[in-house]
């Protein structure tokens, strides 16, 4: 992904993330166990905190758009979100066990996220002072 398409996905993430909290703090509230009702909150929160990380990489991604790991740092956040956030609403929804083994990778790709954003940042010129 470029800057540009990290920074629409970041928004969007960030969009279905707080439209899944709210969601989850009112339409299933009611509706599911506690124990479900957490890990919609659980997916909510991390797809919101993964948006964030998206964001700020498409912003370095713009002073440094040759990074390699800053792209794939930016695609390992985007797949974690589909499949740790959305392997937990999906879970909620349909409440079929299977679906929680792709949870896992979901934090597989975010921990690798961050090992290549870490990469990314390191590389980076220092500013002149």
């Amino acid at each position: 992904m470029d800057a540009r398409a990290t920074l629409i996905a970041g928004a969007i993430a960030m969009l279905v993330a707080v439209a899944a909290g709210a969601f989850g703090a009112h339409a299933l509230a009611d509706s599911v166990p506690p124990a479900r009702l957490d890990a919609w909150q659980t997916g909510a929160r991390y797809a919101a905190w993964h948006a964030l990380a998206l964001i700020a990489t498409g912003i370095l991604m713009r002073t440094a758009p040759a990074s390699r790991a800053l792209r794939v740092a930016a695609a390992l956040f985007a797949a974690g979100i589909v499949l740790f956030s959305g392997s937990l609403f999906a879970l909620v929804l349909v409440d079929v066990r299977a679906i929680g083994f792709v949870t896992p990778l979901g934090g597989i790709a975010f921990l690798a996220g961050w090992v290549a954003f870490l990469a990314g940042v390191s590389r980076l010129s220092r500013p002149t002072p």
